[in-house]
C-alpha cells in the first residue's frame, strides 16, 4: 500500500495539474512532450512494480491468488483494448487514448478479484 501511494500521489498530482492548468500546453507536440510522457508514465511503471513486488513478497497462497487475479485482469484488459481497436477501425468507434488501458486494467482487477479467491482452476 505504501509503495502504491508513493507512486500514485505524484501521478495524480501531474494529471490533476494537466487538467486544471495550462502549464503543459506549451510543450505538447514538441520534443519536451516526450519528457512529460515519461514523467507521467514513470509512476505507473513504479506502481506496477510495487504490485508485482507485493505479489512476490506474499505467502504462497496469497501470491497464487493475486497472480491469478493479475493475469486474468491483464488478459481481459488486452481483449477489451483489442476489441475497441477493431471497433475504431471497422465500426468508426470514437478513438480512445491508449493510456486508458491502465485504468481499464485496474477497474477489471477490482471487478474480478472478489470472484477469484482460490489458486485452483
Amino acid at each position: 500500500m505504501i509503495r502504491t501511494f508513493a507512486f500514485m500521489i505524484p501521478y495524480m498530482l501531474v494529471c490533476i495539474s494537466m487538467m486544471l492548468t495550462d502549464a503543459f500546453d506549451e510543450i505538447i507536440g514538441k520534443p519536451a512532450g516526450w519528457g512529460l510522457a515519461a514523467a507521467v508514465a514513470a509512476p505507473v511503471i513504479g506502481q506496477l512494480w510495487a504490485t508485482l513486488s507485493a505479489i512476490r513478497e506474499s505467502d504462497e497462497f496469497v501470491r497464487a491468488v493475486m497472480a491469478k487475479q493479475f493475469i486474468v485482469s491483464a488478459g481481459l484488459a488486452m481483449a477489451l483494448a483489442t476489441f475497441w481497436g477493431f471497433a475504431e477501425t471497422f465500426a468508426n468507434a470514437p478513438h480512445l487514448p491508449g493510456w486508458l488501458i491502465y485504468a481499464a486494467f485496474w477497474g477489471i482487477f477490482g471487478c474480478v478479484s472478489p470472484f477469484i479467491r482460490s489458486s485452483h482452476g
